[in-house]
Order: C-alpha cells, then sequence, then structure tokens
C-alpha cells in the first residue's frame, strides 16, 4: 500500500508595508513553502522574486534594506513578530506563525520596510564620533593603546548602527530628542582613544545639551536589544560619570 506524501507546509508572512513616506501604511500577506535554514531575508527575495500575495493577487514587490546578510552591516534592522533585530540572523524554525514584519518605529518610512537613518547619523555627528586628523603631513602612526584597553574597546567598536538600541529605547520617540544609546556609546569609544580624547570636552559638552544624556531613563532595553551584545548601560553609566566631573570642572573653572 503507498503511503500518503505529507502536504507542503507553508510560512505565512503578514508585513506592514507603505508606498511612499506620505502614504498610509497597509498590512499584506504572504505564504511561501518553507525550507529547512531559511531566514526572513530569503523569504523576502522569494517574495520580491515572485510578488504574489496570498490570495495569489500579483503585487509590488516588497521593499527592504540589506547588504552583508552576515549580522555585520545593520542595514536590514525590522521589527519581526513584535521584536526589533536584524532579518538576516531571524531563522523561521525560531520564529512563532505566522511571521509579523514591519519596519521600525522610531525612525521615518520610506516604503515598505525602508527606513531612514539620518537621526542616527546626526547624532554622530552631534558628539563628533570621529578622530580629527591634520593630513597635511605625516604624523607617524600615533600612540598605541595597551592590549587590555584595545579589547573593550573593539567591543564598543562593534556598533552597526543598525538601530535596534533606538527602537527598543522606550525614550527615543517623537515626543523627545533624546540622542540614544548607540551615540553615547560612541562617546565613551572615541575619549578613550589616545589620539580621541583630546576632543573629550567637545563631546561630553554636546552630550550635556538638551537631548543630550539625561535623556536616559535606565530601562536598559538597549543591552538586552542590541544584536551584537555591546555593554550600552555600561558606557552610558561611565559618560555620565564623565559628564558630572566634566561640569564640576566648568563650574570650578578648572
Amino acid at each position: 500500500m503507498a503511503e500518503t506524501a505529507a502536504a507542503p507546509k507553508n510560512v505565512k508572512f503578514i508585513i506592514t508595508r507603505q508606498d511612499d513616506p506620505q502614504s498610509s501604511s497597509y498590512v499584506e500577506e504572504f505564504e511561501l513553502p518553507y525550507r529547512p535554514g531559511m531566514n526572513v531575508i530569503s523569504a523576502l527575495m522569494e517574495i520580491q522574486r515572485n510578488p504574489v500575495n496570498a490570495k495569489g493577487d500579483s503585487t509590488v514587490p516588497v521593499c527592504w534594506d540589506s547588504n552583508c546578510l552576515e549580522e555585520v552591516c545593520g542595514a536590514c534592522s525590522m521589527v519581526i513578530n513584535g521584536k526589533p533585530r536584524q532579518a538576516c540572523a531571524a531563522l523561521i524554525d525560531n520564529l512563532e506563525q505566522p511571521v509579523r514584519i514591519e519596519p521600525m518605529k522610531t525612525f521615518p518610512v520610506v516604503r515598505d520596510l525602508v527606513i531612514d537613518r539620518t537621526r542616527m547619523f546626526n547624532a554622530l555627528k552631534r558628539v563628533k564620533a570621529w578622530i580629527p586628523i591634520d593630513g597635511t603631513y605625516d604624523l607617524g602612526p600615533g600612540p598605541r593603546m595597551p592590549e587590555k584597553k584595545r579589547q573593550w574597546a573593539y567591543e564598543l567598536s562593534k556598533c552597526m548602527t543598525c538601530g535596534v538600541c533606538l527602537e527598543a529605547c522606550p525614550n527615543v520617540n517623537e515626543k523627545t530628542d533624546f540622542i540614544g544609546p548607540a551615540a553615547i556609546s560612541q562617546v565613551r569609544l572615541f575619549n578613550a582613544h589616545p589620539t580621541g580624547e583630546m576632543n573629550a570636552d567637545e563631546r561630553l559638552d554636546a552630550l550635556m545639551e538638551d537631548g543630550g544624556i539625561d535623556g536616559c531613563g535606565n530601562s536598559q532595553n538597549c543591552v538586552r536589544a542590541c544584536p551584537k551584545g555591546i555593554p550600552l548601560t555600561t558606557s552610558i553609566a561611565e559618560i555620565n560619570k564623565q559628564t558630572t566631573k566634566h561640569m564640576f570642572k566648568r563650574w570650578l573653572g578648572v
């Protein structure tokens, strides 16, 4: 007696879409055959190749950002089943069905799952998250960091500017101008650098302005959400200490 073949398993996706920055969002459902090892990005790629929704109607391909597909670039950040994360690292086997995919709400939507991260880059500019170099002549290789210090600095340098920490933070919203945990952690990184510390006061001044470090409510959502495991709350505590010392030094005229 021939065995009855098992029906192929399908995966259902409920995707929040938006045609342009001014239009209203809407939901569209898709179904794909299950494949072992598939992740959210591979599912979105299949939908892009064959943009047919669960009703069987042809539709416009879903737009999203991606680049490295190895959880390094931070481009594919989105909200998956209510949690901000990287789509390339979201395995379908580990997700509840149906899979609900939305753009991050902290940032303006460009189209579908594509967001505008200008807010993050402006924050990095505000705190001067770089080491200024005078390129008029060769200054040599510069000072070296001790190995122990270099190791923890490397952990801070893993930031992908993915925006997940801002999405998870309850203090980052349309009612506040809080700079967010990512920029604060980068201040700690550059203030600890042997060359970058020359501009430490400027960075601390920036964080003492409106929307700076005092906007943190210590919810600690950021450190739990960070896909790279960066010790964001430790950085915030350290910069809080630095800004307090800096404030007293300015007050005393030191």
